[in-house]
């Protein structure tokens, strides 16, 4: 007997004027972010097509590719891979046992379950490997707040657990010496941190009795740390990792009724996006951000404005990118000193978004001193700002054909990379290397080769 052919997903491949090789590639380029070497070929599909399944983590791979082309989730069953042998509903989440994503939990039951996993160097190469969702719908803030969960084991087992506003200034105090610690030290040793906090302090808190104010107080502080925690993930390049701690931060600040954390997650997600190429995501993030900021301060007008014009230029939208430029630079003007270890928005980073804008819309000299105006304003505290902004100063002077100045900024990069933990830098020292290879007859690029070699050799060794 022949195979029943997949109408369902010939159908939804229409709807995506998706022939089988643009299919393919997609679900090669989504399988890549999961950890998946992927190969597949028109010839592929047309056996999909035909009703052959594609194995099992490989099925909620296509339903994720299908989702950002069209912008709305779809699903494995949507696509015909559901039944005896095809697993679940798909969605963006964790691989669950039948190869599909499933939705990860909410409340802190899956913040628990995330944050456990990430604790665990077991269990965190799996947990880093799930999709981004470029069709998630993320909690709105007037959306119902998420209902109590039952007692947790210190009151089942007859202790009474109260909290007061000492240990909401904990989470607080550590919310900042973790940002301090990723700035110095790198995500790679950041994070495990933040998730063992996570774990076996504040999640405790989060259950434990107190009044109504401190709960509030406790939930907003609470989302502050895993907006942090999600930042190193994304940081990191576990995207959707990173995803799943801002969800959870934009449910907490819902739920405490703060309008600043949940604005400044969804600029984290904003720019996550905008990191990953999904320019129109990366606008209505910035922009959903911006329209539900209450009467914020200039700071935070600034780091919202910004966000909007990368995402505005990522879709070639050249007035608004120019227009939200012009309104960042204003209201940075009218802010006062302070900038806050985690969300803060300075000199450094609005010039970075002037670097952004001016690259995507085709300016590679502006984007180049752009560049150069924000490392020279940077803080010299920011050791893992200024490996990345290295990083992308060096790949464009490059790409300039500024072979020798690249060179020098390399050089730079190495000065930091060396003393840092972080997957974003090692994108960049993987660019630098493929640089040198490419330029093995000049001199200045094997002296910068040699050094590299040694940096390789020492990262190795750890």
């Amino acid at each position: 007997m022949g195979r029943t052919p997949n109408t369902a997903l010939a159908r939804v491949m229409a709807e995506a004027d998706w022939g089988n090789g643009q299919l393919a590639r997609a679900v090669n380029r989504a399988g890549a972010e999961a950890g998946l070497t992927l190969s597949h070929s028109a010839s592929t599909v047309t056996y999909w097509l035909r009703g052959s399944l594609p194995k099992k983590p490989v099925r909620p791979v296509v339903a994720e590719a299908l989702s950002r082309r069209l912008g709305r989730p779809v699903s494995c069953a949507e696509l015909g891979f559901a039944g005896p042998d095809g697993g679940g509903a798909g969605g963006a989440g964790e691989g669950g046992a039948d190869g599909a994503l499933i939705a990860p939990a909410t409340g802190t039951r899956g913040l628990a379950d995330l944050a456990g996993k990430d604790m665990d160097p077991s269990r965190r190469g799996v947990l880093t490997a799930g999709l981004y969702s470029a069709a998630l719908t993320v909690p709105g803030f007037a959306d119902p707040g998420t209902p109590p969960e039952p007692a947790g084991e210190e009151t089942a087992a007859g202790r009474t657990v109260r909290i007061g506003a000492g240990e909401v200034a904990t989470v607080r105090t550590m919310t900042q010496h973790i940002a301090i610690i990723l700035d110095d030290l790198g995500g790679g040793h950041a994070r495990p941190m933040a998730a063992a906090f996570l774990t076996n302090t504040v999640l405790s808190w989060l259950r434990a009795d107190a009044s109504a104010a401190v709960k509030r107080d406790m939930q907003a502080a609470a989302s502050d740390f895993v907006y942090l925690t999600g930042w190193m993930a994304m940081y990191e390049r576990a995207h959707g990792l990173g995803q799943r701690y801002f969800v959870q931060a934009l449910e907490l600040a819902r739920d405490a009724q703060d309008h600043l954390t949940y604005c400044r997650t969804l600029r984290g997600m904003a720019l996550q996006a905008a990191n990953l190429r999904y320019g129109a995501r990366a606008l209505e993030y910035a922009d959903s951000a911006a329209e539900a900021a209450p009467a914020a301060g200039p700071r935070l007008v600034a780091f919202l404005r910004g966000q909007q014009a990368h995402g505005a230029a990522l879709v070639k939208d050249r007035r608004q990118a120019f227009n939200r430029l012009r309104e960042t630079e204003a209201a940075l003007a009218r802010a006062d000193g302070r900038n806050d270890a985690v969300g803060g928005y300075d000199q450094a980073a609005y010039h970075f978004h002037v670097a952004h804008v001016l690259y995507e819309l085709g300016d590679l000299p502006g984007s180049i001193m752009a560049l150069q105006r924000s490392n020279r304003v940077r803080s010299a505290h920011e050791r893992q700002g200024r490996v990345h902004a290295h990083g992308v100063l060096a790949a464009r002077q490059w790409e300039r054909g500024h072979v020798e100045a690249a060179c020098v900024t390399w050089d730079r990069f190495l000065d930091d990379y060396t003393a840092l933990s972080t997957a974003r830098g090692d994108e960049h020292f993987a660019v630098l290397r493929g640089h040198v290879a490419a330029q093995p007859r000049s001199r200045v690029v094997r002296s910068l080769g040699e050094r590299a070699r040694v940096v390789a050799e020492q990262k190795s060794a750890v």
